[in-house]
């Protein structure tokens, strides 16, 4: 996430969140999108985070089932770079300003590649607004970001089970090249 160093402030669950899942199973793509969906919600919350003009901030939320989330502002102009999740799947909501998400469609080999060519029509692009989110699958790798010359932008992000690290990819035109993984005492 390449995030700033601030503490994590963990939070409880929003009220009204579905949280029951099976035992041991953890929460589907779409509990996540639930509980991101009910989370931007929560505007005392998402009022709580602290907008830093330089980079992204963050607070550590409780996610449903053992699953991971983050609150996260985006100052305008930032964004993450090409990155997956490590295998995690997960869904985020835009609780304030746009965030633009572009996207892979196509599932990539996880190991043994340093650079790929991308075939033509693989990529996705969605615009996210205030109260709009999606859910992902294991196999996402996407790039977010805020274009607002001057609005910051708000989310909230969640993965089960909890990121164990994170891929991060360079792109020039149709190639792809895995640049760095980042585990999470990178981020934490």
């Amino acid at each position: 996430m390449s995030l700033p160093a601030r503490t994590p402030t963990p939070v409880t669950t929003p009220a009204g969140t579905p949280t029951a899942t099976p035992a041991g199973s953890g929460p589907t793509p779409a509990e996540l999108l639930a509980f991101v969906r009910g989370t931007v919600a929560d505007t005392e919350l998402i009022a709580s985070l602290p907008l830093d003009p330089e980079g992204r901030t963050w607070i550590r939320l409780d996610g449903p089932a053992g699953s991971e989330a983050w609150l996260i502002g985006w100052p305008p102009g930032t964004g993450t770079g090409w990155h997956d999740h490590g295998g995690s799947h997960g869904a985020f909501a835009t609780a304030a300003g746009t965030l633009k998400e572009d996207s892979l469609a196509a599932r990539l080999p996880t190991e043994g590649w340093k650079t790929l060519e991308l075939a033509e029509g693989v990529d996705r692009e969605r615009t996210l607004t205030a109260g709009e989110g999606r859910a992902f699958g294991r196999h996402h790798v996407h790039e977010v970001r805020n274009e607002s010359p001057a609005e910051h932008a708000i989310s909230v992000h969640a993965y089960f089970p909890p990121l164990p690290l994170m891929r991060r990819y360079s792109r020039t035109g149709a190639v792809l090249r895995l640049e760095h993984v980042e585990r999470p005492e990178e981020w934490q």
